[in-house]
This record gives C-alpha cells, structure tokens and sequence, in this order.
C-alpha cells in the first residue's frame, strides 16, 4: 500500500468547505449512520442497579452486571417504551421482537457477550427529513445493553496501544442502548450532520435520552465508502464512536478522501474498524472489520419475546410531543421566518418555543420576541424566568416606537435579572422617552451637514453609507435614537 502522506493537504478540511452532494474528482460518498443512545431510564435494562452518569467507578453494579454464574436478566419495562417512544418519532413500524446473545470478548464485557437484539429488532423501517430536503431511510432501531468503559492509562491519545495499564469502570455495562442504523442514503458530511443533529432533536424531545455526546450518551459510528456515480458500492470503512457533531463531518470528510487517494493509486480499501483522533484530523486502523458470523448470534435463553400489544402501542404514541420539524413550522409561521431560519432553529433547540407563542398570545409581537429570546435567554432553560406577558409588553413598546431597541435591550436586561417586572416602570425610571420627531430631524440633518461624503455615497444607492450617518445620529442622541425612525428619516430626505 501507498503511504498515505500524500493525504496531509487534507488533514484539517472541515465540511463547510464542500457543498453537498460531496463531490471530488469524480467519486460519490456513501454514508450511512449507526447511532447508540443511551434511554433515558433509572435502572439499568436487566436489573436494578441505577443508571446514573458521573458516579464513583463500580459503585453501580450488580450480579446481573458482573456477569456472575446463576444471575438472571429481568427485562426493564420503561425502557422498552422509550424504545417505543423513539421509533415511532421516526416514523418506524413497532413489532415483535427477541432478544440474542452476541458474543465477542473485551475487557469491559464481564459475560464475554453482550445481549442486543439481531434478527428482530423492536422498530423497522422508518425514516427521518433533513433541512435539505433528502429523506434518510432507517432500517432498524434496536434495544441492547451497553458495555462498560475501559481507561487506558499512559498510551498516547488515550488508546490501548503502548499503555501501562487499563482500568475497568462497569457503572456503564447494562445501561439500555437504543441503536438506530440508517441505510446508506447520506452523501455528504454537512447530510450526515444534519441526520444527527435532527435525530439529537428528536430524542431530547421525546424525553427517551439527554443525548449528551459529550458524556457518552450519544455516540455516532459511521460507514463509509466511495464509488463512481451509478456504480456498485465501494469497500466501507467504519469509524467508531464519534462524539460530536462536528467530529462526524470532519471524519467523514477526511476517511471518503483517503479512499479516493488509495483508489487513485491502484490500491484496495479494506474493510476495516477506524478510530478519529480529533487532535490530528485523521482516521487510523483499529482492527479488521468483524461480519455478524463472527459474533455467533443465538437467542438468548434467559429472556422473553417482546410482543406489544395494539393497546400499549397506541398508549405509548398518544404520549408523543409535538416533534421539533412541527414544532418549527408552528413558531416560523408565527414568527414570520423561515423555518431553517437561525433564530428559528435556535430558539426551538432550547425548548423556548412556546414561550414565544405564549408572548404572541398576550398580544405582544411574537417577531420582536424571538430576536430577544435567541440573545437573552442562551442559558435559561425552557422556562425563561420572564414572564410571558412582561415581554409582551416590552414588545409592544418597542414596535408602538416609545422606545428604541437599544433601550429594549436595557430593559430586558433588568427584567431577567429581577425575575420580571413592569416594563414601563422601568423604562420611565431610565428615563426612557419617544424622542420628538423634530427633534430626531433636526439631528439627522446635523449628520448630514457634517459627513458630506457618506450622504453622497447613500443618495448614489449604497446602503453601506447609511451605517454612518445612522451612528452619528446615535452618538448624538446617547443611544436613544430609534435606528429605524432615523433609516426612515433618511431615505425621505433622499428622494425629496
């Protein structure tokens, strides 16, 4: 094989370079995504050791756990619902179901296998829409138990190769998984990026995970492959555990590059286990990749089949939020945006949907408050401490022209900070005023005697020669000029 030197112009690409569909030098991407969640559950999915995240190491085990002879599983009833929950969020048909033994040893598998579902997982056949319109296909979505985690002291980048020594933490091992496996529809990293930070939305709103990649309870393995246009598919790669939105566009991008180097060379890519090192920007060889022969399925002996019945399927999805795709159409029509809009987006990511509604439906100018709650409430949860109908008011204010958003800003400032209030009181106790109209005029002529050439350049049509003349007039009035009252002001004088 070619060394893959030739490769280090592309070490530090990331995704916002490229358009999709990804294109380079002929090759099409071919991605497809395996993600594991850990359910949002209190116990662990065959026994009631708890599932909690940042405990001492080892303090959350049990028999079942450890693998010890004569402990038995007992299948937990709430994960089996979030299970549920989710596939029916993407839009999955919910069937009978059987639980296998996988068997394969690692270090963090005391019973040398692990209990997941093979041929006939929970949830089938259901798919997910991206902003971009492209539907991403989703085969299965099946439960299984997680493994525990594995430290390897002393090595570099944290891998077992070259450490001193492995310390075993089993607080994980049991936790319920949730694996979603898409089929290869994705092609290109910014589509992958999107499936995921949907999918991410979609599980935080059904309440079935925090989806925390940062603390392990999402983690993205990613298949990926290269082949010319219309022809059959390439060799895949897998890249595993991938923990963040954007490591997963930068991989992707960075392990489709490499396999184009090698194809362009002559050489064969083989099928093969990667890990991504962040600090380096690349993909480096783990194992050879294992197929389903190798981990010897069997059904597992010691569990029941899972059959739903009509009665609880129906109970399960009457229990359903609104999903964020909806929930974004709602606030963007209310908002008059677009629903891919930033504020959108944003404002729906947080769970400050409904409030925003709540200050349309006091009568306050639901377009104002988005713009607010996008800027002021970053850390404040899906409850912003103001109430609804005090930011209505302070909308209603700001549109009536009685204040500038400057001033607004200032206002909402001392609202959040006391928990609410009364925004008129606030505003008269600045000492906030409409300022006269003749009074505005009288200053926007002074900027325009004094700056010449930027009201020329603005009488010539650019727009950018406004900003000028505008910060004069605030300068002048000590910011309590209305931005909008003075661009209004300007544009008469222009065409008089």
């Amino acid at each position: 094989m070619h060394p893959v030197a030739s490769l280090a112009v592309v070490t530090d690409t990331t995704t916002a370079d490229h358009a999709a569909p990804w294109e380079h030098e002929g090759y099409e991407m071919v991605v497809g995504l395996e993600v594991h969640v850990e359910l949002d559950t209190a116990t662990k999915l065959f026994s009631a050791s708890p599932h909690r995240f940042g405990d001492e190491p080892n303090t959350n085990i049990d028999p079942v756990t450890l693998g010890l002879p004569g402990a038995l599983p007992v299948l937990n009833r709430a994960a089996v619902e979030q299970a549920m929950r989710l596939g029916m969020a993407l839009n999955c048909t919910i069937q009978r179901s059987t639980f296998a033994r996988k068997n394969y040893f690692y270090p963090d598998m005391p019973k040398a296998y692990q209990i997941s579902q093979y041929d006939e997982p929970i949830c089938v056949d259901g798919w997910l829409d991206i902003a971009d319109g492209s539907r991403i296909e989703i085969e299965r979505a099946h439960l299984e138990e997680d493994t525990g985690k594995s430290t390897h002291v002393g090595g570099a980048g944290g891998r077992i190769h070259g450490s001193e020594h492995s310390l075993i933490d089993f607080n994980r091992a049991g936790i319920p998984l949730v694996e979603i496996v898409s089929r290869p529809d994705m092609r290109s990293p910014e589509q992958a990026r999107e499936y995921v930070s949907e999918l991410r939305a979609i599980l935080i709103a059904v309440g079935a995970s925090d989806a925390k990649m940062e603390e392990g309870s999402m983690r993205v393995d990613a298949n990926v492959s290269v082949r010319r246009p219309g022809a059959e598919l390439g060799t895949r790669c897998e890249i595993k555990n991938l923990n963040s939105v954007r490591s997963v566009g930068r991989a992707i991008d960075y392990e489709a590059r490499r396999q184009v180097a090698m194809l362009d060379v002559g050489d064969a890519v083989r099928q093969e286990t990667r890990h991504w090192d962040e600090n380096d920007g690349r993909t480096h060889t783990l194992r050879s990749k294992e197929d389903a022969d190798d981990y010897r399925y069997f059904l597992e002996p010691d569990l029941v089949v899972v059959d739903p019945d009509a009665a609880w399927i129906d109970s399960v999805r009457a229990s359903l939020p609104m999903l964020p795709a909806a929930r974004r159409q709602q606030l963007a029509a209310a908002v008059g945006m677009e629903p891919d809009s930033e504020a959108v987006r944003v404002v729906v990511d947080r769970g400050q949907d409904n409030y925003v509604l709540a200050v349309g439906a006091a009568d306050g100018d639901a377009a104002r408050a988005i713009v607010h709650v996008k800027e002021a409430y970053a850390e404040a949860g899906d409850v912003p401490p103001v109430p609804a109908g005090d930011l209505a008011e302070l909308t209603k204010m700001e549109t009536a022209g009685e204040i500038t958003a400057t001033q607004a800003k200032e206002i909402l400032t001392v609202l959040v900070d006391n928990d609410g209030g009364d925004p008129r009181a606030i505003a008269a106790d600045k000492g906030f005023e409409a300022m006269d109209t003749s009074e505005l005029e009288a200053m926007v002529d002074a900027a325009i005697e004094a700056q010449p050439d930027a009201w020329a350049k603005f009488c010539a049509g650019e727009k950018k020669a406004a900003g000028a003349l505008v910060g004069a007039v605030m300068k002048a009035s000590k910011g309590q000029a209305d931005g909008k009252a003075v661009n209004i002001l300007l544009n008469q004088k222009r065409t008089q």
